[in-house]
């Protein structure tokens, strides 16, 4: 397993670590959670250009990297549902349309055709990590609040409504960027 591979699979790793810290109690934990959720993004960065830069794609890294991504990004609005910061209804359409893209792309590897993201997914995942970081920095402000000073029930309000009003537009966005990879790839995908 080459260094791009390895990292790959630490994304999954650090997966699980900051689920761990992000149900932790106190204000340290959800620092570390948020540190650990930003190393694991910068890593799908890390792995593909070193991947690209040093020759070392595989196909194991053409499979694994959007798995180890998707399991990230849907760990943390799975932790955010349980933790009643996004709706589970949200949640169902963001994974839905991940399951059907992903098995849809890995069918068509499995024949032989290679489905390339499109601008609309990519649109589509800087929408999620930017609400994911929204989400996490509101988690790691309230409970410095809470640590050091107190916390206004109308700031909860506040960022409870600008959390619903941006995971409203990805999940906008989500639908659309499927839709949109269907429609691309219909030729594609009638002859599969």
């Amino acid at each position: 397993m080459n260094i791009a591979n390895r990292i790959t699979m630490l994304r999954i790793v650090l997966t699980f670590v900051f689920m761990f810290f992000l149900f932790c109690q106190g204000f340290w934990a959800k620092i570390i959670s948020l540190s650990i959720f930003i190393f694991a993004a910068l890593t799908d960065y890390l792995d593909g250009r070193i991947a690209h830069k040093k020759n070392m794609v595989t196909d194991f890294g053409k499979l694994m990297d959007p798995i180890a991504d998707k399991i990230l990004v849907l760990a943390a609005f799975a932790a955010f549902v349980q933790m009643q910061l996004i709706e589970a209804w949200m949640f169902v359409i963001i994974i839905a349309r991940e399951i059907l893209i992903t098995s849809l792309r890995l069918f068509a590897l499995n024949k032989g055709k290679v489905l390339s993201a499109t601008r609309a997914g990519k649109h589509k995942t800087l929408s999620q990590m930017i609400v994911i970081f929204f989400i996490l920095g509101f988690i790691v402000l309230k409970e410095v609040m809470l640590t050091f000073f107190t916390w206004n029930p109308s700031s909860e309000k506040f960022f409870r409504q600008g959390i619903y009003i941006m995971m409203l537009v990805t999940v906008g966005l989500t639908l659309y960027s499927g839709i949109s990879y269907l429609w691309e790839n219909r030729k594609i995908i009638t002859k599969l």
